[in-house]
């Protein structure tokens, strides 16, 4: 059976908001969104993380599944490993790759 849960989106074509109803996979991936952006937006760009915002991020959403996610030194090399250009901070995309990582680690995919 397929849960559901509602939001409120903005529509485009009129730019007005509205409740829909989002099935369990878009309430999850709505709520990735949502976290990532106010967590970005703490230090100004709610584009990037940086890596104040990221150690936040990774401390008190991600403590069970990040190995070491209160170890500051742990949490830095895991974000060089996903910081693909080197800028220091972690684009959307970027911690997609995290997310994605942990979540073929919890659900016991091989890669």
């Amino acid at each position: 059976m397929q849960e559901s849960c509602c939001t409120t989106s903005l529509d485009h074509s009129s730019g007005k908001q509205r409740q829909v109803l989002l099935s369990s996979m878009e309430a999850a991936i709505s709520v990735l969104v949502s976290q990532f952006k106010v967590f970005a937006g703490k230090d100004g760009s709610s584009d990037t993380l940086s890596r104040d915002e990221f150690h936040s991020l990774v401390a008190s959403q991600l403590p069970n599944f990040v190995k070491n996610a209160s170890n500051p030194a742990a949490v830095d090399k895991l974000m060089g490993s996903l910081d693909e250009n080197k800028d220091g901070e972690l684009t959307f995309m970027e911690f997609w790759h995290l997310i994605g990582t942990l979540a073929i680690q919890h659900g016991g995919f091989s890669q």
